[in-house]
């Protein structure tokens, strides 16, 4: 789709020789700011579809709430890893769904979502720090949902909590 192309591009023309680092996303908080809308919008019209299935198997969606207390204290990488996780987590239910979904206003908001957030999982799979320790794989905190309408709310959570403050965190290294 055209806004999840528009957002690979922009990220990689704005990329840094060397490491991979969207400076532009990162800096210009207009950027996610714009993001946090698109997830708002495409909530909001996802809520309008008419006669949205309830899941026959349900989808399997990160936790995104979290501490910001607790948040701070963890490091860049560990945040990227479990943003990640979230993500991936998130793409295979949006992936899921899609395949229960027939009626055309939900199957095309589910695709527009599928874009979205199969993007930012790029984006931040592109992101490199000095070699540290790494991460273990993933075991995300989740729930089991049966509405599809769910779904699209974690997405803009997850938007609007951990990217939003883990984009401002960067800024910190990167925007001076």
């Amino acid at each position: 789709s055209f806004p999840g192309l528009l957002l690979l591009t922009s990220l990689f023309l704005h990329m840094e020789e060397g490491h991979a680092s969207p400076t532009q996303l990162v800096c210009d908080n207009r950027l996610i700011q714009k993001y946090i809308g698109e997830a708002k919008d495409m909530e909001k019209r996802a809520g309008q579809c008419q006669a949205l299935p309830t899941l026959s198997c349900p989808a399997v969606l990160p936790l995104v709430d979290f501490s910001l207390q607790q948040w701070k204290s963890k490091s860049n990488e560990t945040k990227q890893q479990e943003i990640l996780c979230d993500l991936a987590l998130l793409v295979g239910a949006v992936v899921e769904a899609q395949g229960q979904v027939t009626q055309e206003c939900g199957a095309k908001q589910l695709n527009q979502l599928y874009q979205h957030a199969h993007s930012f999982l790029l984006l931040l799979q592109t992101f490199s720090w000095e070699a540290g320790p790494r991460e273990p794989g993933c075991s995300p905190r989740f729930m089991e949902q049966t509405h599809i309408t769910s779904i699209f709310l974690t997405y803009r959570q997850l938007v609007q909590g951990k990217l939003r403050f883990f984009f401002h965190d960067l800024a910190k290294d990167l925007c001076k």
